[in-house]
Protein backbone atom coordinates (compact mmCIF):
# COMPACT_ATOMS: atom_id res chain seq x y z
CA UNK A 1 0.00 0.00 0.00
CA UNK A 2 2.90 2.37 0.71
CA UNK A 3 4.00 2.28 -2.93
CA UNK A 4 0.52 2.66 -4.41
CA UNK A 5 0.00 5.59 -6.75
CA UNK A 6 -3.12 6.61 -4.85
CA UNK A 7 -3.38 6.27 -1.08
CA UNK A 8 -6.76 5.73 0.56
CA UNK A 9 -8.60 8.79 1.80
CA UNK A 10 -10.19 6.96 4.71
CA UNK A 11 -9.27 3.73 6.50
CA UNK A 12 -11.52 2.32 9.23
CA UNK A 13 -9.85 -0.20 11.56
CA UNK A 14 -12.02 -2.62 13.54
CA UNK A 15 -10.18 -5.13 15.75
CA UNK A 16 -10.56 -6.32 19.31
CA UNK A 17 -13.54 -8.64 19.56
CA UNK A 18 -11.60 -11.86 19.02
CA UNK A 19 -8.51 -10.45 20.73
CA UNK A 20 -10.47 -9.82 23.94
CA UNK A 21 -11.47 -13.47 24.30
CA UNK A 22 -10.10 -14.99 27.51
CA UNK A 23 -6.93 -17.03 26.98
CA UNK A 24 -7.46 -20.75 26.51
CA UNK A 25 -5.41 -23.00 28.85
CA UNK A 26 -3.87 -24.66 25.78
CA UNK A 27 -2.49 -21.33 24.58
CA UNK A 28 -4.49 -21.74 21.36
CA UNK A 29 -7.34 -19.54 20.22
CA UNK A 30 -7.79 -15.93 19.21
CA UNK A 31 -6.79 -14.25 22.49
CA UNK A 32 -4.17 -11.50 22.21
CA UNK A 33 -2.78 -10.21 25.53
CA UNK A 34 -3.81 -6.60 26.15
CA UNK A 35 -0.29 -5.08 25.92
CA UNK A 36 0.30 -6.89 22.62
CA UNK A 37 -3.11 -5.78 21.31
CA UNK A 38 -2.31 -2.15 22.15
CA UNK A 39 1.14 -2.39 20.54
CA UNK A 40 -0.30 -4.01 17.41
CA UNK A 41 -2.99 -1.34 17.14
CA UNK A 42 -0.39 1.38 17.59
CA UNK A 43 1.72 -0.10 14.77
CA UNK A 44 -1.34 -0.20 12.53
CA UNK A 45 -2.24 3.39 13.43
CA UNK A 46 1.23 4.74 12.80
CA UNK A 47 1.58 2.86 9.52
CA UNK A 48 -1.75 4.15 8.22
CA UNK A 49 -1.11 7.71 9.39
CA UNK A 50 2.23 7.61 7.56
CA UNK A 51 0.74 6.64 4.19
CA UNK A 52 -0.23 10.16 3.22
CA UNK A 53 -1.17 13.45 4.81
CA UNK A 54 -4.50 12.97 3.04
CA UNK A 55 -5.19 9.53 4.55
CA UNK A 56 -7.64 9.76 7.44
CA UNK A 57 -7.76 6.93 9.95
CA UNK A 58 -10.64 5.96 12.22
CA UNK A 59 -10.76 3.09 14.72
CA UNK A 60 -13.84 1.31 16.00
CA UNK A 61 -13.51 0.05 19.57
CA UNK A 62 -14.42 -3.45 20.66
CA UNK A 63 -18.21 -3.82 20.82
CA UNK A 64 -20.04 -5.40 23.76
CA UNK A 65 -21.36 -8.95 23.74
CA UNK A 66 -24.52 -10.55 25.08
CA UNK A 67 -23.18 -13.26 27.38
CA UNK A 68 -26.58 -14.96 27.76
CA UNK A 69 -26.97 -15.35 24.02
CA UNK A 70 -23.38 -16.61 23.73
CA UNK A 71 -24.08 -19.37 26.26
CA UNK A 72 -27.17 -20.43 24.31
CA UNK A 73 -25.33 -20.31 20.95
CA UNK A 74 -21.84 -21.57 21.78
CA UNK A 75 -21.68 -22.59 25.42
CA UNK A 76 -18.80 -21.20 27.44
CA UNK A 77 -16.38 -19.70 24.94
CA UNK A 78 -14.38 -17.13 26.87
CA UNK A 79 -16.18 -14.04 25.64
CA UNK A 80 -17.29 -11.61 28.33
CA UNK A 81 -18.65 -8.12 28.19
CA UNK A 82 -16.09 -7.09 30.82
CA UNK A 83 -13.25 -8.32 28.60
CA UNK A 84 -14.69 -6.35 25.70
CA UNK A 85 -14.89 -3.23 27.89
CA UNK A 86 -11.21 -3.48 28.81
CA UNK A 87 -10.11 -3.79 25.18
CA UNK A 88 -12.50 -1.03 24.12
CA UNK A 89 -11.07 1.35 26.72
CA UNK A 90 -7.52 0.45 25.66
CA UNK A 91 -8.38 1.25 22.05
CA UNK A 92 -9.95 4.57 23.02
CA UNK A 93 -6.92 5.51 25.12
CA UNK A 94 -4.48 4.60 22.35
CA UNK A 95 -6.43 6.61 19.79
CA UNK A 96 -6.40 9.64 22.07
CA UNK A 97 -2.63 9.29 22.48
CA UNK A 98 -1.93 9.05 18.73
CA UNK A 99 -4.64 11.54 17.69
CA UNK A 100 -6.91 9.20 15.77
CA UNK A 101 -10.69 9.37 15.78
CA UNK A 102 -12.20 6.40 17.64
CA UNK A 103 -15.84 5.38 17.85
CA UNK A 104 -16.72 3.85 21.21
CA UNK A 105 -18.89 0.96 20.06
CA UNK A 106 -18.90 -0.67 23.47
CA UNK A 107 -20.80 2.31 24.89
CA UNK A 108 -22.78 3.26 21.78
CA UNK A 109 -24.41 -0.13 21.37
CA UNK A 110 -25.34 -0.36 25.06
CA UNK A 111 -27.13 3.01 24.88
CA UNK A 112 -30.12 1.17 23.43
CA UNK A 113 -32.41 -0.30 26.07
CA UNK A 114 -32.98 -3.38 23.90
CA UNK A 115 -29.35 -3.86 22.77
CA UNK A 116 -29.07 -7.40 24.10
CA UNK A 117 -32.06 -8.66 22.13
CA UNK A 118 -31.76 -6.74 18.85
CA UNK A 119 -28.07 -6.05 18.19
CA UNK A 120 -26.74 -9.63 17.92
CA UNK A 121 -27.59 -12.82 16.08
CA UNK A 122 -25.79 -15.07 18.57
CA UNK A 123 -24.41 -12.78 21.27
CA UNK A 124 -21.22 -11.98 19.36
CA UNK A 125 -22.03 -11.28 15.71
CA UNK A 126 -24.00 -8.17 14.89
CA UNK A 127 -27.52 -8.44 13.54
CA UNK A 128 -28.75 -6.11 10.80
CA UNK A 129 -29.90 -3.73 13.56
CA UNK A 130 -26.50 -3.88 15.26
CA UNK A 131 -24.75 -3.28 11.93
CA UNK A 132 -27.09 -0.37 11.24
CA UNK A 133 -26.13 1.15 14.58
CA UNK A 134 -22.42 0.81 13.72
CA UNK A 135 -23.06 2.46 10.35
CA UNK A 136 -24.91 5.32 12.02
CA UNK A 137 -22.02 5.85 14.45
CA UNK A 138 -19.55 5.95 11.55
CA UNK A 139 -21.71 8.46 9.67
CA UNK A 140 -21.97 10.65 12.79
CA UNK A 141 -18.20 10.62 13.17
CA UNK A 142 -17.72 11.46 9.50
CA UNK A 143 -20.22 14.33 9.78
CA UNK A 144 -18.15 15.81 12.63
CA UNK A 145 -15.20 16.10 10.26
CA UNK A 146 -16.17 17.99 7.07
CA UNK A 147 -13.09 16.77 5.21
CA UNK A 148 -14.38 13.20 5.64
CA UNK A 149 -17.79 13.82 4.10
CA UNK A 150 -18.04 11.46 1.14
CA UNK A 151 -18.74 14.37 -1.21
CA UNK A 152 -15.44 16.04 -0.28
CA UNK A 153 -13.32 12.90 -0.64
CA UNK A 154 -11.73 12.20 -4.01
CA UNK A 155 -13.20 9.43 -6.09
CA UNK A 156 -10.62 6.67 -6.11
CA UNK A 157 -12.53 3.90 -7.90
CA UNK A 158 -15.12 5.62 -10.07
CA UNK A 159 -15.77 2.96 -12.69
CA UNK A 160 -19.32 1.77 -13.09
CA UNK A 161 -20.28 -1.26 -11.05
CA UNK A 162 -22.98 -3.88 -11.41
CA UNK A 163 -23.94 -2.85 -7.87
CA UNK A 164 -24.71 0.76 -8.82
CA UNK A 165 -28.38 1.78 -8.81
CA UNK A 166 -30.17 1.62 -12.16
CA UNK A 167 -32.23 4.43 -13.72
CA UNK A 168 -35.58 4.06 -15.57
CA UNK A 169 -33.78 3.20 -18.82
CA UNK A 170 -31.79 0.39 -17.17
CA UNK A 171 -28.47 2.25 -17.16
CA UNK A 172 -26.17 2.24 -14.14
CA UNK A 173 -26.12 5.38 -12.02
CA UNK A 174 -22.59 5.82 -10.70
CA UNK A 175 -23.24 7.27 -7.23
CA UNK A 176 -19.76 8.81 -7.26
CA UNK A 177 -21.06 11.28 -9.82
CA UNK A 178 -24.14 12.39 -7.89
Amino acid sequence: MEDAAVQPSLVIVYFGGNDSTEPHPSGLGPHVPLPEYVENMKKIAMHLKGLSENTHVMFLSTPPVNEGQILESFGKCGRTNEGCRIYSEACLKLCQEVDIKCIDLWTAIQQRDDWKTVCFTDGIHLSSEGSKLVGEEILKALAEEPSLCWRSLPTEFDEDSVFDPVDEEGKNINISNL
